[in-house]
């Protein structure tokens, strides 16, 4: 089938590439000339493990073409997929959707009757029948059919998850939508992948829903890690405990710093003002956002107490700043929260970051970049493993000390047996863990 994705973002070209090796034809649509221009060369301007070498592999084998040129990218589309930012809206906390309903007009005035338009960005519920009504009034003599089909991509691992996913969902509201999304999906379904096809509306909600309630878990055993430091528990074996009942399941039960990203901070934002506007309040994702928005800024307290309690003039060496790992994502990272805290509080903050150190530079301008780890330990009052990256997790831990000026040790992941770095010699500071 021919395909067109408007939007080389995270989602868009993650998505589009991952078509074009389903087999089908697939023309990634961007405005911006600098970033087709990369992609046209073979660069890829985010971090994403295996995507370069996909991208590589189908544009050699002519499925997958970039372009600025969207009403040429369009013209023949079975399906037009619209993958652009829907960012929280300054002041109300609603997501945006001027990009949306700009792409839904211009994607209508260029496209062949029988076209279905596809939301793939996160959009709140009645946005697929707005972009219906933009769709007629653009182009009223088109059979012009919109779906809603969210994604639901881990940064750091969205191939895999797009290749083999726990379920798609497809919102439709005719039949000539459902028979060409069941053709776009086809491979996936002769893997026995569920499909689930609903009213529009319906996926629209199911995207907000997934990620609130992931949401609710990450806070959910915050707030038990919290209570577990007071009475003496050890909250991994407390998540261990619930994560073994199949209702309640083991994933995002990991105490940290709070949750980060390009999802679950703007979407649950959105999502309560769709509930406000909808007179439904939704109290528990209310107490999440608050929980998380303490959370972060709690941790920053946490290494300052580390330190005695003062933290002027102190080194504070910091091991990641992306939200997570296997990504150079700075969106709503903890890090933008908990660096300028202990900047405020008189430290200077030394950071590395295997990806994302570029992407933090203008975020974090007065905290200063180290090419390594070790680098950035070298004479650190206090060092704090703020993203679980691989290469944090086996430090050599003799060479670390003898590094710092003082071995203290906050570790915001849990990465490390707390026995260990004691036996390491290290004032050891986790989450959690009596």
């Amino acid at each position: 089938m021919h395909l067109t994705m408007i939007g080389t973002g995270y989602v868009g070209l993650v998505s589009g590439a991952c078509f074009s090796e389903f087999g089908h034809h697939v023309i990634c649509v961007d405005k911006n000339p600098k970033i087709v221009e990369r992609l046209q060369k073979g660069e890829i301007p985010i971090y994403e493990p295996g995507l370069k070498s996909l991208v590589a592999r189908n544009v050699a084998a002519g499925r997958l073409i970039f372009t600025t040129d969207l009403a040429e990218g369009v013209k023949d589309a079975d399906a037009v997929f619209i993958a652009v930012g829907t960012p929280s809206r300054r002041g109300d906390g609603h997501a945006d959707l001027s990009y949306v309903y700009a792409a839904a007009e211009e994607v209508a005035s260029a496209c062949p009757d029988m076209c279905v338009i596809v939301n793939k960005s996160t959009v709140p519920v009645g946005t697929g029948l707005e972009v219906q009504k933009i769709a007629r009034k653009a182009a009223p003599e088109k059979r012009i059919s919109v779906a809603s089909n969210p994604e639901f991509l881990r940064e750091g691992s969205a191939i895999e998850d797009f290749m083999h996913p726990d379920r798609v969902v497809c919102g439709v509201a005719d039949e000539h939508a459902e028979r060409v999304l069941r053709g776009i999906y086809r491979p996936l379904s002769l893997r026995d992948v569920k499909i689930q096809f609903a009213e529009r509306e319906t996926a629209e909600v199911i995207k907000y829903a997934a990620n609130a309630f992931l949401a609710v878990k990450i806070s959910y055993i915050n707030e038990m890690a919290d209570l577990c430091e007071k009475v003496g528990a050890n909250v991994q074996d407390v998540a261990k405990g619930i994560g073994l009942d199949n209702r309640i399941g083991p994933k995002f039960l990991h105490p940290g710093p709070g949750y980060g990203g390009s999802c679950f901070p703007k979407d649950t934002l959105a999502l309560l003002r769709t509930s406000e506007e909808a007179g439904a309040p939704l109290r528990i994702v209310k107490a999440t956002v608050e929980v998380n928005n303490t959370r972060k800024k709690a941790m920053a307290q946490r290494v300052v107490d580390a330190l005695g309690g003062d933290a002027r003039g102190r080194r504070v060496a910091v091991l990641g700043l992306a939200f997570k790992p296997n990504t150079d994502d700075m969106r709503e990272s903890p890090s933008l929260d908990i660096l300028p805290a202990l900047i405020e509080a008189g430290a200077h903050v030394v950071a590395h970051d295997p990806a994302a150190m570029e992407a933090a530079a203008p975020l974090l301008p007065d905290v200063e970049m180290a090419g390594s780890a070790y680098d950035a330990l070298k004479d650190a009052d206090v060092a704090v493993l703020l993203t679980e990256w691989n290469e944090y997790r086996a430090l050599d831990l003799a060479r670390a000390k003898d590094l710092m000026a003082a071995p203290i040790f906050v570790d915001l992941r849990n990465v490390y047996p707390p026995q260990d770095m004691r036996d390491a010699g290290f004032t050891y500071t986790s989450i959690g863990r009596a």
